[in-house]
């Protein structure tokens, strides 16, 4: 059987779902859920709600939600731990409770559907497709398989999914994404996806992608930053971004503290590294980190650093020494940096 028609089967015996975004959730896990819970409405579901925890932040995550209106419900354990009988529990875009994600480990989930490595799903369906570029890819494969209702709304949401999750298709983009975009071009607005595509963004943001190019550090074709405390979780990916398009940084790698934790965000071009291994290899003892071989994250309490010193400014400096040598260590990279200066203007 299709999975679509496998995953109708079940919803259909179903009276309610719970929808589990992962921590901080992006275009590609937002517009999965959002297609799942519409899979589920035309399956005979009256009553799903969609949880997130943590922030959206980013000013493109915060467009989507509200142009598209997707209802969104902040996490709180009880509306997993005390759902009703006949309800069911669903994961897009992650796999395993308690791993990106405030559902208490241990939970027995109904649905997961992901395409970011692990090997440790359970759950009484799975799709699981590592060899695609978003999970967005697998709702549209749904989404046409069933005949379930477009709208402009939905549309755009995958679309633009997918264009994020890929970098506008390059990177990690599989025939399967090229083929989803095909199909969906009829369905999106392309005014909506330009507005998505230019969102405004904030001064804080601007700042701590400052912070990230001036603090700096290259070694051979791998760049490390610390950009301190910040409010802007998501300026990290984006200062990864940026970053990693430096002339002869082939892997960009960003770190910062963030309320009580200290955020990761990598990318690499570099065939010789997968990145979400490395990241693992260097916090997974200490934190929960991994992902793709070209783009990765993590998170590492801040635990006893928070305990050494209330200053920021020390805290940081401890921070940025013990991330810093954990990364060197895991990369096998040479000790001594070759630059850590600020970009400076051209002359006129």
């Amino acid at each position: 059987m299709h999975p679509a028609r496998e995953l109708a089967e079940l919803l259909g015996g179903a009276e309610e779902l719970t929808i589990v975004c992962h921590n901080n959730p992006d275009p590609d896990c937002l517009a999965s859920a959002f297609a799942l819970g519409r899979i589920a409405m035309a399956a005979g579901i009256d009553e799903h709600h969609i949880l997130y925890s943590g922030e959206i932040s980013h000013q493109q995550n915060r467009a989507f939600v509200n142009l598209l209106d997707i209802d969104l419900t902040p996490f709180e354990p009880a509306a997993v731990r005390d759902r009703p009988e006949g309800s069911l529990l669903a994961f897009v875009d992650h796999a395993v409770p308690g791993a990106n994600n405030r559902v208490p480990e241990g939970t027995p989930v109904d649905v997961v559907i992901d395409h970011h490595p692990n090997e440790a799903i359970e759950a009484g369906f799975v799709d699981h497709r590592e060899h695609v570029g978003a999970t967005a890819t697998i709702l549209t494969e749904y989404v046409r398989e069933l005949d379930t209702e477009m709208d402009a709304d939905l549309g755009t949401a995958l679309m633009f999914a997918l264009r994020r999750e890929t970098l506008g298709f390059l990177r990690g983009a599989t025939p399967a994404e090229y083929d989803a975009a095909g199909w969906l071009h009829g369905h999106a607005d392309g005014a909506l996806l330009r507005t998505l595509s230019t969102p405004s963004v904030t001064g804080a943001t601007v700042d701590a992608i400052a912070e990230a190019i001036t603090n700096r550090t290259v070694r051979g074709s791998v760049l490390i930053s610390g950009i301190g405390r910040t409010s802007e979780r998501d300026a990290l990916p984006q200062a990864a971004d940026y970053l990693a398009t430096l002339e002869g940084v082939e892997t960009a790698i960003v770190f910062g503290v963030v309320d009580d934790g200290i955020q990761l965000s990598a990318r690499s071009t570099d065939s010789r590294i997968h990145i979400g291994d490395v990241l693992d290899g260097a916090f997974g003892d200490v934190g929960s980190a991994g992902g793709h071989r070209e783009m990765a994250g993590g998170e590492v309490p801040l635990g006893v650093f928070a305990d050494f010193t209330t200053d920021d400014a020390q805290l940081f400096a401890i921070v940025d020494q013990v991330m810093s040598a954990r990364l060197v260590a895991e990369l096998n990279l040479s000790t001594e940096a070759d630059t850590r200066e600020p970009v400076k203007d051209e002359p006129n």
